[in-house]
């Protein structure tokens, strides 16, 4: 493989209108490209981030040994709105700054990811929609949306909308951030550092399983104890903006694929829109994103299929590089896709 370099940039969309009525005022939508799309413009995969992630946490996906070739395939990184890197809590201006950032939906962000094909890419065919998390909420809502332009969809470790459980859990975790009093209704002039940690706390121990911690898996990243481990969560959630966290905390709780003008919540009929091949990877142990949802939602998808990730990672087991084993599985899931609808 020719080494590429990753381009960052800007997609600069003006003024956004939302599903919610609302509009996001000089909407940004960042994102990072490797390879270059081809004459027929079909070599197209998109990657969407997922919950508290950035653009670079989905390259491990890609090169080496992967069918995620930047020789072969234009890959793109769009990076969520409220995530930090896009229009979000932390980089917008005026009213819209902090707590009053406006509600997005998976849709609005879809939509505008479409707007990003459609104008700096030429409208091109994507070969894979592929994601983890949010991510592959995302991915299924451009299956779900798009037919034509979608060729084949890879949703990892995520279900078409956010089940009653996995919201009764992030309200957990909010809960903990929003407690702080330096929190103040989001109108903090520092960082609630005690809701942060305890948010990265609580976290943790959703993000792994039982199994996980009981065969103590945790060493294999190599931290000593436990407690390091959660140590290590509270440092990266400090790294993190609480208005940015909560800002996609509501878009991941109010995720619906049919939750938008076309299917106005027919969840049924969203899901019999998905008849292009659609690999649904759900890990074993996943907490959250169970793998008995993500099978009731492959049965509804005339394309879909499920692979299941038998692993002790939980949620964690479908990161890009996170776990070596649901690692490989998730490329070859990703070449079979590819092989059966390459340009």
């Amino acid at each position: 493989m020719t080494v590429k370099q990753w381009l960052k940039d800007d997609f600069e969309a003006g003024d956004l209108p939302l599903s919610s009525g609302e509009t996001l005022n000089s909407a940004r939508l960042h994102y990072h490209q490797i390879g270059e799309l081809n004459a027929p413009k079909d070599n197209l995969i998109l990657l969407p981030t997922y919950y508290g992630g950035a653009a670079t946490g989905n390259q491990p996906w890609v090169g080496g040994d992967s069918p995620l070739d930047p020789d072969r395939y234009c890959i793109v990184i769009p990076s969520l709105l409220g995530a930090g890197e896009s229009s979000s809590p932390s980089n917008t201006w005026g009213q819209q700054a902090g707590p009053g950032f406006p509600t997005v939906s998976l849709y609005d962000n879809v939509m505008l990811q479409k707007r990003l094909v459609d104008d700096v890419f030429g409208g091109a065919s994507i070969a894979l929609a592929m994601g983890w998390s949010m991510g592959g909420m995302q991915a299924l809502q451009w299956g779900c949306l798009f037919p034509e332009q979608v060729r084949a969809v890879l949703a990892i470790c995520c279900t078409a909308r956010c089940y009653p459980h996995n919201r009764v859990f992030l309200e957990g975790v909010k809960a903990a951030l929003t407690c702080d009093q330096a929190f103040q209704d989001g109108h903090y002039r520092r960082p609630p550092e005690k809701g942060l940690r305890a948010f990265g706390r609580v976290y943790a121990g959703w993000a792994y399983s039982q199994a996980f911690f009981r065969h103590e898996r945790w060493r294999e990243l190599g931290f000593d104890s436990v407690e390091a481990l959660l140590r290590f969560w509270e440092e990266d959630h400090l790294a993190q903006d609480a208005n940015n966290l909560l800002a996609v905390l509501d878009t991941w709780q109010q995720g619906d694929i049919s939750d938008n003008p076309v299917f106005q919540g027919d969840y049924t009929a969203a899901l019999a829109t998905l008849t292009v091949p659609t690999r649904v990877m759900p890990s074993t142990t996943d907490l959250y994103f169970t793998a008995e949802d993500a099978q009731g939602d492959a049965r509804q998808m005339p394309g879909g299929s499920l692979e299941a990730l038998p692993s002790e990672w939980g949620h964690i087991a479908g990161g890009a590089g996170r776990e070596r084993q649901s690692h490989q599985k998730i490329l070859a899931a990703a070449h079979s896709l590819l092989s059966k609808r390459d340009p």
